[in-house]
This record gives C-alpha cells, structure tokens and sequence, in this order.
C-alpha cells in the first residue's frame, strides 16, 4: 500500500514539471521583427476657400498687378431714388353755399312740431282766447321766449283778424313772415375772417363743458377749407386729455396745421404760438379752441378773459364764437349772459338743433345778447354745421 501511495506522489510531481516547462517556453518566445516600411497614407482634400470652388486646389497661372487692367474712374454713378412718402388723403369738404338749404329736410324732420303745431291751432275756424293761450304755449315750450312769444302772437292776432278767411298758403305765409321778424333777416351773419388790413384773421370758440366747442371748430375748418381758405388751429384746451387730438385729428383731414402744447399747460400761451405760427406761414384764418368751462366758476372764467389780452398782443379779436347746446333751453340763455360778461361775445353756434323741436332757442338768444345766430350744428357727420340763413330757417320750421 505505502508502494501504491509513493508511485502517485512521484507521477504528480513529474507532471507538474513538465508543465512548468512548457509555460516557460512560450514566455521565452521572440515578438515578431517591426515592418521594415512606411506605409502610403493619402491626405485629405484640402478645404475649399471663400470663392472657390468646392474641389482640390490646382496650380493656376497668376498675374502680377501691372498686368491687371484697372478702372479709369468713369463708373457709372449709382442715383438714389427719392424717398417715396405717405402723402395723406385729404378730404374735400362740402361745400358751404347753400348747404342750409340742403340739410333742409334733417332739420325739418325735428323742428316740425312748432310749425305744423301753430298752423293746426291758427286753421281752426274760431280763435277764442283758449286757442291764443295754446299757441303762447307752443311758442314757450319751443323756447322763444316770453317777450318775443308776446310780440309774436299780437301780431298774428292783428293779421288774423284783418284778413278774415284764412286758407292753409295764406296762414303758412302769415306765419312765416311773423317769423322772419323776429328771426331777423338784416343782420350781417358772416363770420368775419378777412381783416382787411392784415393776415391772419383771429376767431376764438368758447362755450361750457359738453357744448362740441372742440368739434365745432374742426368744422369750421372744413367749413372755411371749403370756402378756399387755408386755416390753423389752436388747441388751448389743455384741461382735457383728448381735445388735442380730438382737433388735430380734424386739421389732418382738411390739411389744417394744429398747434398743441403740453397737457394741463397754459392755454393763453397755445392761443399766442397758434396766431404766432399762424402769421408766419400766411395763412388766412386762426382758430382757437379753448377749454369747456362752467360759467359759475369765477376762476375759469376770469382765465378765458386773459387767453384773450394774450391773443391781442398777436392783434384784435376778428370773432368771438360762443357755442351752445339748442337743448339746454333757458339755461343756456344764462351761460350766454355770463361768458358775455367776461369775452365780447359777438356769433352764436347752435348745436344740437336736429335732436330737439325747441327751434325758438334762435329767437331768444339773439334778443337775450343782442348778437345774431351765424351757425348751426345738424347733427354728427362732418359737414353738419351750415352758416345760418333765417329763410331756410324758417322754411325749416313751418314745413311746406
């Protein structure tokens, strides 16, 4: 047994150094000799430079700087074109002549109620004392006024009574001639805007808050742009945020130069660039748009009198406007007195007289200040303020 255990101690041994030998060996084995040669490597294509082409670069034959013909300085000379500008279209205003008369059916529609009322009362086959006391109603309500309601009536009394039988043509001309005269027709109503001694001439718009005085003026404008004239505007109501824009807007669309100053600035000093600027571009007409003001506030107004002595530095006042709502009735009656205090008032603008059957406003506010209606506003389109004619007028009022 101890031979069997020896003979396989002795075989492991003789393995195991065998196997040391063979791993010697393949440690002790060479490497293989380096390459003897270099091998070809192939360069990229160069990169192509600004201009050329997108290939590899080839010799090509240069020329030195005395063989390259150079320009004889006769290039042609490029010409700029003339900026080409946005040149605004102007509106081309209606106009004036005779446009009363075309806006005659607006106004008639709302002023019937006077007219067509006194001719119903004056056709009734007997005029007692009642029907005298309704047409002195009429009359009152359509704010003509105590003392003209009174002239008014006794002289269609006189008439009535002298002319006996009466047919509808012979009261209609009755009544439009009583009309006419307390309406006036002698009165000058030209809104004077050709001082003849200097350029330009001066009109100044006032009138309470809520009148259309910034409105109004832009219609002027086109009014007197419609006559041929050429106008500034003055935007002296600094009160009011939009007012400056509100008349600018209106100059831009008949051409009208507006002069503006700074919001809450003062307005005599806009009034005096506006007739300043207005002198030096030779225009025909300046028209100042003041700030809309209660005629109770003492402040304000003692403040529209001296926008006026700025402007009269420049030269006299040609026109003093005064506009007022025909709906306010009496009460515009007191406003007219107050702003006639502190400004010498001398034309009234109506507005609003399409919206109302009080037509009679006409009448009362020329006895109340003396001074004649020479403008009416019918309505809110552009062209709605017509010079006044007392024929139309009435014509108007009276129906046909």
């Amino acid at each position: 047994m101890e031979t069997v255990i020896l003979a396989v101690v002795i075989a492991v041994v003789v393995l195991g150094a065998l196997g040391g030998l063979v791993v010697g060996s393949r440690r002790k084995k060479p490497l293989p000799p380096p390459p003897t040669s270099v091998p070809d490597i192939t360069a990229p294509p160069a990169e192509p430079h600004v201009g050329d082409e997108a290939e590899t670069p080839r010799d090509e034959a240069r020329r030195t700087i005395e063989e390259v013909d150079l320009p004889d300085g006769s290039a042609p000379v490029a010409v700029e074109e003339p900026p080409v500008l946005d040149v605004p279209v102007l509106d081309v205003p209606e106009p004036t002549a005779g446009r009363l008369v075309r806006l005659r059916s607006r106004l008639s529609r709302s002023q019937n109620a006077l007219g067509k009322g006194l001719l119903t009362l004056l056709s009734r086959e007997h005029l007692d004392e009642d029907t005298w006391e309704e047409i002195e109603e009429i009359l009152l309500t359509a704010d003509v006024g105590v003392t003209p309601t009174q002239e008014l009536v006794d002289g269609l009394r006189a008439r009535v009574k002298v002319l006996g039988t009466r047919t509808p043509q012979e009261l209609r001309t009755l009544l439009r001639e009583e009309l006419l005269k307390l309406v006036g027709t002698d009165v000058d109503r030209t809104v004077r805007t050709e001082p003849e001694d200097r350029k330009p001439g001066i009109v100044m718009v006032v009138g309470v808050n809520g009148t259309g005085k910034t409105t109004t003026t832009g219609k002027l404008a086109r009014v007197l742009v419609a006559d041929g004239r050429t106008v500034v505007l003055g935007a002296a109501d600094t009160f009011r945020a939009a007012a400056a824009d509100q008349l600018q807007t209106w100059g831009e669309r008949v051409g009208a130069h507006t002069v503006r100053g700074p919001e809450a600035g003062d307005p005599a000093s806009v009034a005096f660039d506006a007739v300043k600027e207005g002198k030096e571009m030779g225009v025909d007409v300046v028209l100042i748009d003041t700030a809309g003001r209660l005629h109770t506030k003492t402040g304000l107004m003692d403040e529209l009198g001296k926008v006026k002595r700025v402007v009269e530095k420049h030269a006299p006042l040609d026109e003093i406007l005064l506009v007022l709502d025909a709906t306010t009735g009496q009460n515009g009656l007191v406003q007219a007195r107050v702003f006639a205090e502190v400004v010498d008032i001398t034309g009234i603008v109506l507005t609003k007289l399409d919206g109302t059957a009080k037509g009679g406003i006409v009448i009362a506010v020329q006895r109340e200040l003396g001074v004649p209606v020479k403008l009416i506003g019918l309505g809110e389109g552009a062209d709605d303020l017509a010079p006044f004619e007392p024929e139309a007028f009435v014509d108007a009022l009276i129906g046909d």
